[in-house]
Formats: C-alpha cells, sequence, structure tokens
C-alpha cells in the first residue's frame, strides 16, 4: 500500500515550537523545528503545515482540534498529550513516543508509524483511510468503533489492543504478533491474517483443533 509522503520544502528555515504563540492564531508552517519542549501546555485549534519537528517532547500537552498537514515528526515524544478531534494528513511519525495519547474522534488519512510506540492510544470513533502501522508497539491500543480503510499494521506488537465495533474487512496485520484482541467474529470477517493468526482465533473462539 502506497502512502502519500508530506509534501515539504526542499529548505526549511530553523523555528521554535513556542514561536506559536507569536501569532494571533495558533499557526505554525514552513520551519524545522528541533529540541524544542512543549509539556504541559494547553492550546486549541493549532495548525501545523508544511515542516519537521525533531527530538522534541510534548508530553501532557492539550492539542485538542489540532490540524497537522504535511509534517514529519522524528524522535518526538508525545507521551499522555490530548489530540481528540484531530485531523491528520499526510503526516509521517518516526522513532516516536506516543503512549498513551488521546486520539479519539479524529480523522487520519496517508498517515505512517514507523518505529513507534503506541501503547494504550486511544482511536476510538475515528475515521481512517490508508494508515500504515510500521515495527511499531500498539499493546493495549483501543480502536473502538473506528471507520477504517486501507490499513496496514506490518510487523508490530498488537497484543491487548481492543477492534470493538470496527469492521476489519480488508485490513491486514498479518505479519502482526499478539496473544489476544478484543474482536467479534462479524467484525473480524475479511481480515487479512496468517496461518498461525487463523488458528489462535479458531482458538479464542472456542474451537477444538486438531
Amino acid at each position: 500500500m502506497k502512502i502519500d509522503k508530506p509534501k515539504l520544502p526542499r529548505e526549511l528555515p530553523l523555528g521554535k515550537f513556542q514561536d506559536i504563540y507569536s501569532e494571533e492564531d495558533p499557526y505554525l508552517h514552513g520551519v524545522e523545528v528541533e529540541k524544542s519542549f512543549f509539556d504541559h501546555e494547553t492550546i486549541d485549534r493549532v495548525q501545523l503545515y508544511g515542516m519537521v519537528i525533531k527530538n522534541s517532547t510534548f508530553q501532557h500537552t492539550q492539542f485538542r482540534h489540532i490540524d497537522i498537514t504535511d509534517v514529519h515528526f522524528e524522535n518526538c515524544d508525545l507521551s499522555n498529550a490530548n489530540l481528540s478531534n484531530a485531523s491528520i494528513h499526510r503526516v509521517t511519525f518516526s522513532n516516536c513516543k506516543l503512549l498513551g495519547v488521546q486520539l479519539a474522534e479524529s480523522r487520519f488519512g496517508n498517515v505512517l508509524f514507523d518505529h513507534c510506540l503506541l501503547s494504550m492510544c486511544n482511536f476510538g470513533e475515528s475515521k481512517m483511510e490508508k494508515l500504515h502501522f510500521k515495527d511499531s508497539n500498539l499493546s493495549n491500543a483501543d480502536f473502538y468503533h473506528c471507520a477504517m480503510k486501507k490499513t496496514l499494521y506490518e510487523r508490530c506488537d498488537l497484543d491487548g489492543v481492543s477492534f470493538d465495533r470496527t469492521a476489519l474487512k480488508g485490513i491486514d496485520i498479518s505479519s502482526s504478533d499478539f496473544q489476544s484482541l478484543t474482536v467479534s467474529p462479524d467484525e473480524l470477517r475479511g481480515c487479512i491474517v496468517s496461518e498461525r493468526q487463523a488458528l489462535t482465533f479458531a482458538a479464542m473462539l472456542g474451537l477444538d483443533i486438531k
């Protein structure tokens, strides 16, 4: 599955995330941010466009209704941040920590999570299309009642993930690992799984396999 990459200028001037306060509206674009620390802040309806953010932290920050388009995050820590009601399009997260992040009721399109920690993230009631989770830990993440299309989980840890009320038709989890999932047989119909996973699901359904 091909993911559209962020559309970024070839050269970006250096900036600081704190520059977002210099505008009347919380808007930041066309810069490269590195080593910014923006923890425990509260700022609503932030708009981030056409930029790169590296080696920065946003732990416990309130970013409700954030709009992120054409942005690359690298080596960032957003643990326990609140990004609910977000709009996230053509965005990559590389080697980022998103432990316990709130992403409920959000919209995702063309988003890559590569080598990320996403344990206990809440994606509940989000709309997702063309998402690629690659070599990432999603243990105990919650995808309750999501509309999910063209989503690939490649070599991920899915142990304890909940797909309650989320249809997995056409969703590929075949290369990922888990001991248990929360998912109903109806929601699992059409999901792309490996032979080993099929045996695991059969056991979860109480079948006696000989």
